[in-house]
């Protein structure tokens, strides 16, 4: 008949599939989805918005603006807000880049050690500080040496600045004789041979 040439014709029957059966299946699972209504959520500020009101009102004034509306707070509160985003997320796929190691990798080669090139520029600076110092101490020398008699408050100063080194340089080689004599009498440190059946006694350890 007419209804059983639609049924062959019908390419769900032909699948095996009944569509009252399945249409009342869905029905049964979502059952508190069907007949819902969906609506927007209610934007809310990211920031406080009565002190960034404020905020912007005191900057607003100094250009000659009086009134600020709602929206412009609303505005800058969802800019700093998706800035925030940008930021935190550029961060991370920076954080996750210093966390991978490529020095075991074979398809990536050493082209620059930043650690190696730390060490030379501090021992860059070690020397010129060491030359700075022995310009000035030169220099002290020399005003110490002086004998004129007529002399300056500045020359004075450097005078007095030369003793003061001298006689930190006659403590420090005074400290280091004294250590030196120290560990003399000390003598070497023998070390202890842990392995000698003479240390261990009976019931002992």
């Amino acid at each position: 008949n007419y209804r059983d040439d639609d049924d062959i014709n019908d390419v769900a029957s032909m699948a095996g599939v009944n569509l009252n059966e399945e249409s009342a299946r869905i029905m049964a699972t979502n059952s508190d989805l069907v007949g819902t209504q969906i609506q927007s959520c209610k934007d809310e500020p990211f920031l406080a918005a009565i002190p960034l009101h404020k905020r912007i009102l005191e900057m607003a004034k100094k250009l000659g603006i009086t009134d600020v509306p709602a929206e412009v707070v609303t505005f800058i509160s969802h800019a700093t807000q998706n800035r925030l985003r940008t930021v935190i997320e550029k961060v991370t796929v920076i954080t996750q880049h210093r966390m991978e190691s490529y020095k075991d990798d074979e398809w990536y080669e050493q082209a620059t050690d930043v650690r190696s090139q730390l060490k030379f520029f501090e021992q860059l600076e070690r020397l010129e500080k060491q030359r700075k110092d022995e310009q000035e101490r030169e220099i002290l020398l020399k005003a110490a040496k002086s004998r004129s008699r007529q002399e300056d408050p500045e020359q004075a100063r450097l005078k007095q600045k030369a003793k003061e080194m001298q006689q930190q340089e006659l403590a420090q080689m005074r400290q280091r004789d004294a250590n030196l004599t120290a560990l003399a009498a000390i003598g070497p440190r023998k070390k202890r041979k842990l392995d000698s059946p003479g240390l261990l006694t009976v019931g002992g350890e």
